[in-house]
């Protein structure tokens, strides 16, 4: 049986995000992320216990691993935007920005590992995959394809990913290709980094205890986003859209809208994971 075990890294407390510029803005209630009810609904889908056994868990990284791997690309649009990744180099307008979105994108791409060295998340989570027996063979076709150069849409075709995972990142890819840096930023806040701390509290098991040398390391993986996904990740995201946003109620409302799709976009993948088993 899957269940949380209590030496993971409880969930910090942290507001929802609001306009810190009270006294510039004339509706403190517009200027809200409004989530509605998805991200309840995403925390507490029933995914999570049915992900009773190894068999399971290993299907579940076989269709996660996508939204894992178009994570980074959406985490690189953003510091496309936010930093400067061009030359010649010029400064851009938030220095603040740009040095809490380096410190993710370091983490994020190569992080280190228990054992020495470093890789990116993506890397580890391949490896985890692997010492777990789940099959890696139509994520490492994508990988293959889009390195010979071929464009996205043909590469998920080449690689047949599950139909819910190829959707959930031709969602993620319109928001990139959107050329919104709030979409991009909201995206990346709501849908990735403010809940996958509180989702994979619910996936993490007592299997890395019974076979460690099969689930230790994905279990390192999970803690290792709960760590700084709660800790770091998400407050300095949250901050970044509320200064982007400042007392612009309308900012606040696409900001909003964009949020609530992704995490929609993640719900309806966990349906698809779900009524697989």
């Amino acid at each position: 049986m899957i269940h949380t075990t209590a030496d993971l890294p409880q969930r910090i407390a942290d507001p929802v995000t609001t306009c810190t510029n009270v006294t510039a803005c004339t509706n403190l209630a517009a200027c809200t992320i409004d989530l509605g009810t998805t991200r309840d609904r995403l925390v507490q889908h029933p995914l999570y216990a049915l992900i009773d056994r190894p068999e399971r868990l290993q299907r579940f990284m076989e269709w996660h691993v996508w939204a894992v791997w178009d994570f980074q690309s959406l985490l690189k649009a953003l510091q496309q935007r936010l930093t400067c990744t061009s030359l010649p180099w010029l400064p851009t307008p938030d220095p603040e920005a740009r040095r809490l979105i380096n410190e993710i994108v370091l983490d994020e791409e190569s992080d280190a590992l228990p054992s020495g060295g470093y890789a990116s998340h993506f890397e580890l989570y391949l490896q985890s995959m692997r010492l777990a027996g789940a099959c890696v063979q139509p994520i490492e076709q994508l990988l293959s394809a889009l390195k010979k150069g071929v464009s996205l849409e043909p590469a998920l075709g080449e690689s047949q990913a599950p139909a819910a995972a190829a959707a959930f990142v031709r969602h993620t890819f319109e928001i990139i290709h959107s050329g919104s840096t709030l979409a991009i930023l909201a995206a990346f806040t709501y849908g990735r980094e403010d809940v996958i701390p509180d989702m994979f509290r619910n996936l993490v098991g007592s299997l890395a205890t019974r076979d460690p040398a099969a689930w230790g390391s994905f279990r390192y993986y999970l803690q290792r986003h709960i760590t700084h996904d709660d800790q770091r990740h998400g407050p300095i995201c949250r901050r970044i859209v509320s200064n982007l946003c400042g007392a612009d109620a309308t900012q606040w409302e696409e900001a909003s809208q964009t949020a609530r799709a992704c995490i929609e976009s993640r719900i309806q993948l966990w349906d698809a994971i779900a009524a697989g088993f």
